[in-house]
């Protein structure tokens, strides 16, 4: 009989070992065309604007980012280029969907044509949807976009995304996420929304304050580790993306939050974000965002917090499932070896690999009180009577749960809130 050794039948990919002749099931993968990631790049914004035809550009972003003057060298790059600015700076967590209306008017009335996204998250969505409405023959609207591949309209204003948090991976997503009504969040899902260019320099995240720098980047990890375990969209290239991208937020969140200044290990968090956002674009998140979005629609909790506060929890729930079992056992190798020091060797037994597991969602538990951010529930102005609600509102995100690795009833809800409480 023939013998063959781990090494000549897998590629490690992040430390994981990937067969090199899987069974291939068909997939589908788009992100976004261009990225450039170095130390000040934000200083080529308006070349890369000026080489897509752009003359008049609305900047998209919040008052915090315009306040702090992180905007500065990108609007004197594109007015070294002869284009013209307008920036809408009111952009808010969670932004309402009258929020992207305003900034849709705004956008018509300066007659721009082209649209450059300044922040994190919020500002990077709602600049998606404002370069795909605001061109004047447009025909969509908002409303008739939600859910997903909606758009009927091949071509937008060009669209170059500048995050200043390494966290949401928005540029590299064609998701734009909106709070409509009271409460409620809805996705826009569309490859249209796909950026032109992702702009990452280290430099616009070194001012940001140390509850953030650490919420965002456990959200990043939170895409990598629900990309590379997603049910019906994991394929070769997300699993591949979201086990480097694992490999370096796991080893750089400690770093960046004692070091602020350190720009090789802020470099290195923002490429483990856009990492994670390219693989969760392909490879949706599940149970964690779905149970994290009620916390901030409706209790104003930052995102990135809101997944922090759920990780743990739904990572055992889910270990209780072995396929997700397995794959959280070939993470954990990267994240034990990232953060401890040692090899990234697939864990061998059943009982190393449950050990493995646990080893790192207690880390992933410790982690938010060793960052200095909030670790329960209670400790973000949810009581025990908002529990119920909360569970209600997260069986409603039919555009997740069904990527969860185990079902998640109401019930469950539930219980997985109390936990967290």
């Amino acid at each position: 009989s023939e013998t063959r050794t781990a090494s000549s039948t897998c590629w490690r990919a992040g430390g994981c070992a990937l067969p090199l002749a899987p069974m291939m099931k068909p997939f589908l993968f788009q992100t976004t065309r261009n990225i450039i990631s170095e130390i000040g790049a934000c200083r080529k914004i308006g070349g890369l604007m000026k080489n897509m035809g752009c003359k008049r550009v609305m900047i998209v972003t919040d008052k915090g980012i315009d306040s702090k003057g992180l905007l500065s060298e990108g609007v004197s790059s594109l007015h070294s280029c002869s284009i013209d600015t307008i920036t809408f700076n009111d952009v808010t967590n969670d932004p309402p969907d009258t929020l992207v209306t305003s900034a849709v008017d705004m956008a018509r009335s300066f007659n721009v044509d082209g649209v450059v996204g300044f922040g994190g998250g919020s500002p990077m969505d709602v600049a998606k949807l404002v370069a795909y409405l605001a061109p004047k023959n447009q025909k969509d609207n908002l409303e008739s976009l939600y859910g997903v591949g909606n758009a009927t309209s091949p071509h937008r204003h060009p669209l170059v995304q500048v995050p200043t948090t390494a966290g949401t991976g928005s540029e590299v997503t064609p998701i734009s996420i909106l709070t409509t009504g009271e409460n409620e969040k809805k996705g826009v899902v569309d490859p249209v929304l796909l950026p032109d260019w992702a702009v990452l320099d280290p430099m616009l995240t070194v001012s940001l304050p140390r509850h953030v720098t650490a919420a965002t980047g456990i959200d990043a990890m939170v895409h990598a580790i629900e990309a590379y375990t997603s049910k019906l969209k994991k394929n070769p290239l997300s699993d591949a993306l979201a086990a480097l991208a694992l490999r370096l937020l796991a080893g750089n969140i400690v770093k960046v939050c004692d070091t602020p200044s350190d720009l090789s290990a802020r470099l290195a968090m923002l490429c483990g974000s856009c990492y994670a956002g390219m693989a969760f674009a392909n490879a949706p998140v599940a149970a964690v965002h779905a149970l994290a979005y009620p916390i901030g629609s409706h209790f104003h909790v930052a995102h990135g917090l809101s997944n922090s506060l759920m990780l743990p929890h739904v990572l055992r729930y889910n270990a209780h499932e072995p396929t997700a079992l397995k794959q959280y056992g070939e993470l954990s190798a990267i994240v034990l070896s990232a953060t401890k020091g040692g090899s990234e060797g697939v864990v061998a037994t059943a009982v190393d690999q449950q050990k493995s597991v646990e080893s790192m969602i207690s880390w992933f538990e410790s982690l938010p009180g060793t960052l200095g951010i909030e670790t329960r529930l209670r400790e973000v102005g949810i009581s025990v009577d908002d529990l119920d609600l909360l569970a209600t509102e997260a069986i409603k995100q039919t555009r997740l749960l069904p990527n969860n690795p185990r079902e998640v009833t109401l019930a469950d809800a539930k219980r997985l809130y109390r936990l967290a409480y």
